[in-house]
């Protein structure tokens, strides 16, 4: 008798559980204001034409729209010519930072498509940046 109480009141407990694990699992996957949140002003910038050996850099403006500091793990490029430079402390709820991105045109010619990711704990995830330039060659210098 004592085993047959003892697992009715066992059952009572998980069934008691349930729904509020449940209703907390439902609450944090809609609650997206919990969350740190990127947005950018501008995603894509074009240089326009740059001479080939040249340094270009612009600066993306970002905000954290979120409830959470925002914090930024890694950006990464698609090649070496592109340097990002970025804030290595959170950045708190309605505060704005900055990821600067200098591109060395050094060894490219033509028309120049380069995208940065960045990796933090926005709710969006992954988010990307695009920055463009046509390289026009370099001119030689003729001897006299």
């Amino acid at each position: 008798m004592k085993k047959g109480l003892a697992n009715l009141i066992f059952i009572s407990l998980i069934l008691a559980i349930i729904p509020k694990i449940a209703g907390a699992q439902g609450l944090n996957q809609s609650d997206t204001s919990a969350f740190a949140q990127i947005d950018f002003i501008k995603t894509d910038f074009n240089f326009g034409d740059l001479n080939q050996g040249n340094k270009a850099e612009h600066i993306f403006e970002f905000k954290n729209i979120g409830q959470l500091p925002l914090i930024l793990n890694n950006v990464l490029t698609t090649c070496g010519c592109t340097v990002p430079e970025w804030p290595k402390d959170p950045i708190l709820p309605d505060s704005i930072g900055v990821i600067k991105v200098i591109f060395d045109s050094t060894s490219k010619i033509g028309r120049q498509n380069k995208v940065i990711t960045i990796r933090s704990n926005s709710k969006k995830g992954d988010f990307r940046l695009r920055i463009s330039a046509m390289v026009l060659p370099q001119e030689k210098t003729k001897n006299k």
